[in-house]
């Protein structure tokens, strides 16, 4: 899987906006990290996008693509994405307290 990495940082896609969900509302992970898509939502080059991702990934549905973010995270870091509403966040592991019975 092709990943953007910078200054030991991965791009990481993830729509916070309400309504629809970026990741979590498809299944490919590819859409988490691909690289072209993290250099055209940099560029906001939206329409361009949208006939990428057509052709790239015909089923992607594509709510919420004008709310992309780039998250930043160190190489190797585990995180999830969490979705409520369609506002997508972006949980680090190390950052959730287990409880332990």
């Amino acid at each position: 899987m092709n990943k953007l990495i910078r200054d030991g940082r991965v791009a990481v896609l993830y729509s916070p906006g309400y309504g629809s969900g970026w990741s979590t509302w498809n299944s490919d992970i590819e859409l988490l990290f691909d690289p072209a898509i993290v250099k055209m939502v940099e560029e906001k080059q939206f329409d361009e996008l949208k006939t990428f991702l057509t052709l790239k990934y015909p089923d992607t549905y594509i709510g919420g693509l004008e709310d992309l973010e780039i998250e930043w995270l160190p190489v190797g870091t585990q995180f999830r994405v969490e979705e409520h509403d369609g506002a997508e966040s972006i949980v680090l592991k190390e950052s959730q307290e287990w409880i332990t019975a």
